[in-house]
């Protein structure tokens, strides 16, 4: 990066925080710290909303994963819209008339302490691995800019996320967010501008989507009802749906969020504007990543986008072998280049050399990264999280590279800072005033609030600095998520709508759906996304049926 890089990247986020924490100073009590005070207007609401769902991974490996796979990721997110039309009706009014700090206080008001403490424990088990992987991801820019080392990065960018967290509390984030969120989306639309203008003077954006979809990158709309492949129609709208419903109705990062709004009517209108602007934005972040994709049919890419490794395989005894690889590779990518340019100009006949180079492209990168994993022992392969960087790094004009990686920086701090600061106070709230309940005053509990704040930034970083790269960031969180957030959402659908389950039955019914849901995690090839429907439809049906069976040996209340 460039001097003029480095100032646009440093001046942007340093404007951000500054502003950000001198908008929401001075909070005093748990209450504000939390809560904000119900001081947030709805396009602040919404975008925070956003801007807690889109992490740097979102930024950073959604790309990847468009130009590896195509668009049908964004399936995922066909089942929020509606999902937030329900939150909007049936838990945000719950929600305020309790006048909560968690979601989770609504288990204990409806069955017993123990079903709060199992659905907090729940949400702090994934939102804690979650915001390890959230972290991660803005790491690898940062180590691969710098050079620093990996694991040193993380706890530097950490630590630094952490500091501003604490300090500002709920409001301080959410107000960050809302200027953080801007920057994104107008870097998105940026990106896309640069990448179509980046294709040769002949490929404009209708010959580029033809290019993408005989190669398969363009399949958006999926209607295959197939368990075993993770993103359809089907999935999407169902499985998609309970997953929106649960972690924008359930998990405390989301929910903090909203319940810092002035009124019903402001947080409802909040979640709505995410439900309707959610789609659009991820499909064009895929559309970023397939346009990537085509850009690279005309200029060569690297045979492994992960430059780092690449520089140790070629100084090693597997230089010659890598050598002979980067031939091969050549000669397959002048060969699919010429198909692409014939393809474009016309020519149906040319689809079928097109696809056969493009496959052999993918068999020379496949031994490629057999041959770094024997080169390097340990060393990940999966390089799709690198693909968007690479881009901007080598193709992107000097002052907005700085602008890019801001973007991406952006989305990390505002996700994690969302995330420590839930965790924070499901922890203070849910556990430690409910389990050691004391007399305390408002400055005490502020204290707790921010070292249970900080405490879980520690944990985050920790898992951040020792977790290997996993095949693709954006599905980790998501596989992460879906492990609990379908047994959490069964808890809350059996407190607002199954009046007759009592505590018990539903504590029971919980712990099973949670050992099934990771039992078919483990041996199964179910897509995740269906973790998410039989987790809450194993709560719901279960409990009712051993409440059932408890009324039936012991009449009488419970």
């Amino acid at each position: 990066m460039t001097g003029l890089d480095w100032a646009v990247l440093i001046g942007t986020l340093g404007f951000i925080v500054v502003y950000g924490g001198w908008r929401t100073r001075g909070a005093a009590t748990m209450d504000t710290y939390f809560r904000g005070d119900y001081t947030l207007r709805w396009p602040t609401i919404g975008l925070s909303i956003m801007a807690t769902q889109a992490s740097a991974i979102t930024f950073l490996s959604t790309p990847g994963q468009a130009y590896e796979d195509g668009m049908r990721f964004v399936q995922f997110y066909f089942g929020l819209p509606l999902a937030m039309v329900v939150i909007s009706a049936l838990f945000v009014p719950i929600y305020y008339k309790l006048k909560v700090y968690t979601a989770y206080e609504v288990l204990e008001h409806r069955f017993d302490a123990r079903v709060r403490y199992l659905g907090a424990l729940l949400f702090l088990m994934g939102r804690g691995l979650a915001a390890g992987i959230t972290l991660y991801a803005p790491s690898i820019i940062l180590s691969t800019l710098m050079g620093w080392p990996l694991q040193g990065t993380t706890v530097a960018m950490g630590l630094s996320v952490v500091l501003y967290t604490v300090i500002g509390g709920t409001r301080a984030v959410s107000e960050t967010q809302k200027h953080q969120m801007i920057v994104m989306l107008a870097g998105l639309a940026l990106a896309l501008v640069l990448i179509v203008w980046r294709l040769p003077e002949a490929i404009g954006l209708t010959e580029a989507v033809r290019l993408a979809g005989a190669l398969d990158r363009m399949n958006v709309v999926s209607f295959d009802f197939d368990t075993s492949t993770r993103y359809t129609f089907w999935s999407g709208i169902t499985g998609g749906f309970f997953l929106a419903l649960s972690y924008f109705g359930t998990d405390q990062s989301q929910v903090q969020r909203y319940l810092s709004g002035r009124s019903v009517a402001e947080s409802r209108l909040g979640l709505v504007f995410n439900g309707m602007l959610k789609i659009p934005m991820q499909f064009v972040i895929l559309l970023v990543g397939v346009m990537v994709f085509v850009f690279y049919l005309f200029v060569q890419p690297p045979v492994f986008f992960n430059a780092s490794l690449l520089r140790q395989v070629a100084a090693g005894p597997q230089a010659p072998a890598l050598q002979a690889l980067q031939v091969r590779y050549d000669a397959a990518f002048a060969e699919r280049r010429a198909a692409a340019e014939a393809f474009a100009a016309g020519n149906e006949s040319s689809r079928a050399a097109l696809r056969e180079a493009d496959a052999r492209i993918e068999s020379i990168r496949t031994e490629t990264k057999e041959l770094v994993k024997r080169t390097v022992p340990g060393a990940e392969t999966q390089d799709a999280d690198y693909v968007f960087l690479s881009f901007v790094l080598r193709y992107v004009p000097s002052g907005l590279v700085g602008l890019l990686i801001a973007v991406i920086l952006c989305a990390a701090m505002s996700s994690v800072s969302s995330e420590l600061t839930a965790l924070g106070s499901t922890t203070t709230v849910d556990l430690w005033k409910r389990l050691w309940p004391k007399e305390t005053t408002a400055r005490q509990d502020l204290t707790t609030s921010k070292v249970f704040t900080a405490a879980w930034g520690a944990v985050a970083v920790l898992f951040g600095a020792f977790a290997a790269l996993l095949d693709n960031l954006i599905e980790a969180v998501n596989i992460v998520g879906s492990l609990f957030y379908g047994t959490i959402l069964g808890l809350f659908v059996v407190a607002f709508f199954v009046k007759f389950v009592t505590a018990t039955p539903v504590l029971v019914a919980a712990l099973v759906a949670l050992a099934t849901v990771l039992t078919l995690f483990w041996t199964s090839d179910v897509g995740f996304l269906w973790f998410n429907v039989i987790g809450c439809g194993m709560v719901v049906v279960l409990s009712m049926a051993l409440e059932g069976l408890r009324r039936s040996r012991f009449p009488g209340p419970s």
